[in-house]
């Protein structure tokens, strides 16, 4: 009886405290640096969701080590939803495959609370290089092998133009970047030839003439810029890396706070205008359920292993 009594306060005591979920501003950890396509998607979803939750999302920025600063960050913090996670591949899945000995398990270490979005990325050229689709490209490269520079800004940047080379049989000179936004002016001052791009100032620059966007890496065409062949169309089909993004938090959160922000975060990426501005950014909204977003997770972890191991590419 004493037992029973015990448990009936304990759950009198948490369940309010549940309830009362967001009760204090929630933290927003971002693994990117400003100026990349995921900044300005994380800040506007932290801000719907912050509407919908009653509380102010804090976005901060944590860049390095392709996320994996920041996502060790979170791992560590106290699962009681008031700290979150933009969680993508960088993070998720290239911090983890590309160590041998990875900082976290992202199967393990990590609430998934649903999907926010698939970003489109663009392969982009200088306006100089002499090619005005990717066919023409891979022979404007074939016949420079070796004196072409492409920029990276994200592990899957890297991972998609390894496998684009070696499909085309291209060499090229690799130029790493810390985020997309210190890629971007290198690229347009011409000190970087081409690069595979989510930011949607690549896209609003491609528009002004300053760059030129060859292809999408996408199964279709993008509704941003639908004139643009997907690498497939273009004939190049072996480029199978995509991008997600979804939010996470600290492993083992209340199911009851679990199942509250999935409901507001499904909500948000509903929304018609966060639908059109994820857009503008490169992002197209997708939700699921935390159990959806953990296989996609799953997937994608044992594709990205796999994708390396055949590409010979060492783990640091």
């Amino acid at each position: 009886m004493r037992r029973l009594l015990a448990a009936a306060l304990l759950a009198f005591a948490v369940f309010p405290a549940l309830a009362q979920y967001p009760s204090k501003p929630i933290r927003f950890i971002v693994g990117f640096p400003p100026g990349g396509s995921a900044d300005p998607t994380a800040r506007l979803v932290g801000a719907a969701l912050a509407e919908q939750l009653g509380q102010p999302l804090v976005v901060e920025n944590r860049p390095g080590g392709d996320s994996a600063i920041a996502a060790r960050y979170v791992a560590d913090q106290a699962p009681d939803g008031y700290t979150l996670f933009f969680g993508s591949n960088s993070s998720m899945t290239a911090a983890v495959s590309l160590k041998k000995s990875p900082p976290y398990d992202p199967l393990k270490d990590f609430t998934p609370l649903g999907l926010i979005g698939r970003a489109t990325f663009f392969f982009h050229v200088h306006p100089d290089v002499p090619a005005k689709t990717l066919a023409e490209f891979i022979a404007y490269a074939r016949a420079n092998q070796g004196k072409l520079n492409y920029g990276t800004g994200n592990p899957l940047s890297i991972l998609a133009m390894v496998q684009f080379m070696n499909a085309t049989a291209i060499e090229m000179q690799h130029v790493p970047y810390k985020g997309e936004g210190p890629l971007t002016p290198d690229l347009i001052a011409g000190r970087v030839q081409c690069t595979i791009l989510s930011n949607p100032a690549g896209i609003n620059l491609a528009k002004e003439g300053r760059l030129r966007i060859l292809g999408v890496l996408a199964d279709k065409r993008s509704p941003v810029m639908p004139e643009v062949p997907t690498l497939a169309e273009s004939g190049v089909p072996q480029v199978t890396i995509r991008q997600w993004a979804g939010l996470y938090g600290p492993a083992k959160m209340p199911r009851e706070i679990v199942e509250r922000l999935n409901r507001e975060v499904t909500a948000v990426v509903k929304r018609p205008e966060v639908i059109q501005k994820m857009l503008s950014y490169g992002y197209i909204a997708e939700s699921s359920t935390p159990e959806k977003m953990l296989e996609i997770n799953r997937e994608d972890l044992e594709l990205w292993r796999k994708l390396i191991a055949d590409a010979g590419i060492a783990q640091d």
